[in-house]
Parts: C-alpha cells; sequence; structure tokens
C-alpha cells in the first residue's frame, strides 16, 4: 500500500519587491518532482544544504503551501486549509532537540497539546496516553512537570519523538533527528526510532547530512540537488553503485576511516545561482560528464537498470 504519494509538487518564492510592488523576481526552492512512499518503508532523502530538502518537509507537514502539485496519505489528498488533516497523518521532528520545544511551557503542556487541539481528549484520557507514549521512548513519567531546558540533547529528541507520537500519525519526517546530538547518544535515538517504527507500524521519511546512517535506516535513497530528484532507488544500490555523477560526487565526499581526505571536484566547480539557473542540467558545471546536450536539455528522471531511476543525460554504469 502506498503510503505517500508526491505528484507534480513544487515550491516558488519571490524575491525582492515589498507592501505595494511587484516582487522583482522568483527562486524555484522546489521544482516539479514525483514519488511515493510505501507503507512502512523509510525513505532517505539526502542532498546539499540548499538543495530544498527541508522546504519540501515542510510542505508535506502543511507547514507552507505548494506553489503546485498535490499530496495523498493513503490514498487521501490533503488540504492545507485543514491543519488537524496534516496532523493526524503526518508529523514532523525537528533537528535541533531543544530549540523546537516551547520554553515556556512544561513537557506536560507540550505533549497534551496534540490530544487536546486534534482528538478533544479529556484530562483522564490525555493522562494515558501519555503514560502509553513515555513508556514507548523510556522516558520517566517525573519529566513531564520539567521544562526543555532541564534536559539533555538526547532527552530532548525522545521527548520530541513522543509529541510526533501524541498524534497518532501514520508518517513521521525525521529531519536531522541525530545530527545535534552526541555519537554516543545517536546509536540509542537511532535504536529506539527502529522500535518505534515496528510498533506502530511508521513510515519514517529521514533526513539527514549523514550518508552512513541514510544508508543504515533507510530502505531507499531519494536524491535531491538544485530542487530536483536527480537520483532515486534502493539504499545499498544508490551508493554502492550511483549512476547520476552528483550521487557519486555525495559518496566520495563522506569520510571514510582509513580512506585518505581529498577534494572531490575541481577547484573552480560552483554551485548553480538560483537567481540566474543554468538553461539545462543544474550540475552541469560541477559534472566531469557534462556535454552540450547537457547545456541546453534538462535531463529528466528516468528507469536505469531493474530498480534506480536517475535524471541523467550521461549517466554511470551500473
Amino acid at each position: 500500500m502506498t503510503a505517500l504519494k508526491v505528484t507534480d509538487l513544487s515550491k516558488t518564492f519571490p524575491v525582492g519587491g515589498g507592501l505595494f510592488r511587484a516582487p522583482k523576481t522568483a527562486v524555484r526552492a522546489v521544482r516539479p518532482m514525483s514519488f511515493e512512499v510505501a507503507e512502512g518503508e523509510t525513505l532517505g532523502i539526502v542532498g546539499e544544504s540548499g538543495c530544498g530538502k527541508s522546504t519540501l518537509a515542510r510542505m508535506l507537514v502543511g507547514l507552507l503551501e505548494p506553489t503546485t502539485g498535490r499530496i495523498e496519505i493513503e490514498g487521501k489528498p490533503l488540504d492545507n486549509a485543514d491543519p488537524a488533516a496534516f496532523g493526524k497523518l503526518i508529523q514532523y521532528v525537528f533537528q535541533d532537540p531543544v530549540s523546537s520545544l516551547n520554553p515556556r511551557k512544561t513537557i506536560r503542556q507540550i505533549m497534551e497539546a496534540p490530544l487536546k487541539r486534534l482528538y478533544g481528549m479529556d484530562r483522564e484520557e490525555r493522562a494515558a496516553r501519555i503514560r502509553e507514549i513515555f513508556a514507548s521512548v523510556n522516558l520517566r513519567e517525573d519529566f513531564l512537570d520539567r521544562y526543555p531546558h532541564e534536559f539533555s540533547g538526547g532527552q530532548a529528541q525522545r521527548i520530541g519523538v513522543a509529541r510526533a507520537l501524541a498524534a497518532a500519525p501514520r508518517i513521521i519526517i525525521l529531519d536531522e533527528p541525530v545530527s545535534a546530538l552526541d555519537v554516543s547518544v545517536q546509536a540509542q535515538v537511532l535504536n529506539l526510532l527502529a522500535d518505534l517504527k515496528s510498533e506502530f507500524n511508521l513510515t519514517y521519511l529521514f533526513i539527514s547530512h549523514d550518508l552512513a546512517v541514510v544508508e543504515a535506516v533507510s530502505d531507499r535513497i531519494l536524491v535531491l540537488y538544485f530542487g530536483t530528484v536527480v537520483e532515486i532507488g534502493p539504499a545499498r544500490e544508490v551508493f554502492k553503485t550511483p549512476r547520476h555523477p552528483y550521487t557519486k560526487l555525495l559518496a566520495d565526499s563522506a569520510p571514510v576511516v582509513g580512506r585518505p581526505l581529498k577534494a572531490p571536484e575541481q577547484k573552480d566547480s560552483e554551485l548553480p545561482d538560483p537567481l540566474n539557473p543554468p538553461p539545462g542540467c543544474a550540475f552541469v558545471t560541477r559534472c566531469p560528464r557534462a556535454t552540450d546536450r547537457c547545456r541546453t536539455a534538462e535531463p529528466k528522471l528516468r528507469p536505469l537498470g531493474e530498480h534506480q531511476l536517475a535524471a541523467c543525460h550521461h549517466p554511470l554504469e551500473g
């Protein structure tokens, strides 16, 4: 069963102008993209800063309204005019665990908010639900009357996960969920997320810069570059035999024990200008395989092999 289906989803932000003046130009943060996520799957989303990962995530949970496109969860289209529909189906775990929690509210008040607003539970129902969730994420009940600043990063992230679970969603978006944590705590949180996925039959979208973590926890990988999908496929295949040159660049840039660090690109390589995007492939100025065709025609996502898709005129050999 398909848990999430995205069709031609895009986001454009106006730039310049003012209160009584039209925008001078626009930035296409996310270009029209389509993909599906199966029920119970973990889809890893990777790419450099500015590639559109967080913008995509915020559209999926209703924090940003798409410029174009359609979002469906379990076959039902979501409407931005109905925030409760998003909240009951899809939730967000933020990158910074402490700053994502309201510092003026106790953990109990934070946990009760979705139970009140989305389900209208009374005090006894809320207390029972919170006890159940806290037990699932291995947190003590006496934490409920404390404030966010009283917790470590690992504890705060567990609270953030618990808050997401309170709404009983089908899908959880994890935006760099362990990047702000110590290495010793990262494994604990990742193991917890794996257990919760199995216990509650969850579907994950896992956003991260850490390719090793993404490969370890994901079933499939979606690679974003300059606001568009350039490759998608099974996690092991995407990093073992990348078909898009940008995916190979990411894999080669990741530090590996025993391999000396080196610059993966030439010194004169540069990112595209978002206010003046190139007419063809956005990766053309950084790609060693670029030809005249790449400079004039934008490549489309197409099947390469049995399971992988890539948007490249001259894909790498599988």
